[in-house]
C-alpha cells in the first residue's frame, strides 16, 4: 500500500485496500493530482505542470527555489528542443524565457548560473554534435528525475513520507549484496529478485526508473508484483 501510494497508482491502492479491508492512509484523488503532474512532466509540458504544482500548494515552489529553478530550466530545454527540430529555426522564444525566468535567478546561486550556461549551450550546437553532457539534457531521464523530485516534494508537503519503505529495503539489501562481494563470501553469481527498483538500487539512480510507470495508473504491473 505504501508504494501504490507513494509512487501514484490510485486505482490499485483502492483495489488494494478493499482487498486487504484496510483504511488507505491517503485520499485517492490525491493521488491522481501527483499522477497528472508528473504526467505533464513525462510528456514536457512543463508550464502546465507547474500550473499543477502551484494549484495544489502554492509553497512547494516557493520554499524550494532549487526544484523550482530545476523545473523552468526543464521548460527551457523544451522549448530549445521545438526551436531546434522545426525546419526554420527562430531561437527567440528561448532566449526570451531563459532572460525573463531563468536569468533573474542564476546569479543567486553557482549552480544555478552553471546549469543555465550549459542549457544555452544547446542552442550552439547542433544536436547530432552534441557532447555526452550537454546531450544528458536533452534526455528523457532528465524528465524523470525531475518529476521524481516534484513527486517526493508535493508528498513531503503534505506531511507523508517521501518515499516508499520497499525502496530502502531493496537498497539495504542492494548493499549487503555488495558488500558480502567485496568480502568475496560465496555467493551465487546473481541474486536477481526480479524488480525493476532493485535495478535502481545497483545502478545507483535512486528509483528513478519507477517514473516511466508513472505515466498511467499502472494498476496491472503493480497489483501481479
Amino acid at each position: 500500500m505504501d508504494y501504490l501510494i507513494n509512487e501514484g497508482y490510485p486505482s490499485a491502492a483502492k483495489k488494494f485496500a478493499m482487498e486487504a479491508n484496510i483504511q488507505p492512509s491517503a485520499d485517492v484523488e490525491s493521488i491522481q493530482e501527483r499522477v497528472e503532474i508528473r504526467n505533464a512532466i513525462h510528456a514536457g509540458d512543463i508550464s502546465t505542470a507547474i500550473e499543477r504544482i502551484n494549484e495544489l500548494n502554492p509553497q512547494i515552489l516557493d520554499q524550494n527555489s532549487s526544484l523550482h529553478f530545476a523545473l523552468l530550466r526543464l521548460q527551457l530545454i523544451e522549448i530549445i528542443r521545438n526551436c531546434t527540430t522545426t525546419p526554420q529555426t527562430d531561437i527567440t522564444a528561448a532566449l526570451t524565457f531563459a532572460t525573463s525566468q531563468l536569468a533573474p535567478r542564476a546569479p543567486t546561486n553557482r549552480e544555478f548560473l552553471e546549469d543555465l550556461e550549459r542549457t544555452m549551450a544547446l542552442l550552439i550546437f547542433p544536436p547530432e554534435n552534441l557532447t555526452p553532457p550537454l546531450a544528458a539534457l536533452l534526455d528523457p531521464n532528465l524528465r524523470q528525475i525531475v518529476a521524481n523530485r516534484v513527486n517526493e516534494a508535493i508528498l513531503s508537503s503534505q506531511g507523508a513520507r517521501r518515499e516508499a519503505r520497499i525502496k530502502n529495503l531493496v537498497r539495504l539489501r542492494a548493499w549487503a549484496e555488495q558488500k558480502a562481494r567485496e568480502a568475496q563470501k560465496d555467493l551465487p553469481p546473481t541474486l536477481n529478485l526480479g524488480l525493476a527498483l532493485e535495478r535502481d538500487a545497483q545502478n545507483g539512480s535512486g528509483g528513478g526508473g519507477d517514473s516511466a510507470m508513472m505515466q498511467g495508473d499502472g494498476d496491472a504491473e503493480v497489483v501481479t508484483s
